[in-house]
């Protein structure tokens, strides 16, 4: 009978054991997905400056815009959770999206050679966040059924385990874009 009792010991500490090992490796995960959009969030706050300087050159370019890009740079950089990095990350991206934009009518800028590549590398940075956000929020995901599904939320119980948060998309790009023919002549 002792041996039984123990051997049931022996199986509930090694299930316990598991869970909780799977559990860890879970928010590691978690973790580690955060930290690659940090080294993203990190690339484009270096390339910024040189964006900056490289359109400074163009006197008549909007001063006010700089000056939004580079307030918004420091608030990525000194956000204290992932939540707040995200939402100045997410205007500080709106701002780029302007600087491309209003960089239009600059043809001289847009035919600058360390603006095209500064351009580039920006863009392919802005990817790579999109990418790391969409991992960070699969693996967390993961991490929070685990925490909720039986018997591993009995564990995550036990352990006071933590549910991460998503990262959300700001509502403004939720909206559906308007698009307007107007008197374009199609279909009249």
């Amino acid at each position: 009978m002792l041996f039984i009792i123990l051997a049931i010991i022996v199986v509930l500490a090694i299930f316990v054991v598991s869970v909780y090992n799977g559990l860890v490796k879970s928010r590691m995960q978690t973790q580690e997905a955060w930290s690659q959009i940090d080294v993203q969030l990190k690339r484009r706050n270096d390339l910024l400056p040189n964006l900056i300087e490289t359109v400074k050159g163009y006197g008549k370019y909007e001063q006010a815009t700089l000056e939004k890009v580079t307030e918004l740079r420091s608030q990525v950089a000194q956000a204290s959770s992932p939540a707040e990095a995200m939402q100045a990350s997410d205007a500080l991206s709106r701002q780029i999206s302007g600087i491309f934009a209003v960089a239009e009518s600059y043809p001289d800028l847009k035919a600058n050679s360390n603006y095209l590549k500064l351009q580039e590398e920006l863009t392919n940075t802005e990817n790579k966040i999109a990418y790391s956000r969409q991992l960070y929020n699969s693996v967390t995901s993961n991490y929070n059924v685990k925490l909720e599904t039986f018997p591993s939320n009995i564990v995550a119980g036990m352990f006071s385990f933590k549910a991460a948060d998503f990262l959300q998309t700001p509502e403004e790009e939720k909206a559906v874009p308007k698009v307007d023919f107007g008197s374009s002549g199609l279909g009249d």
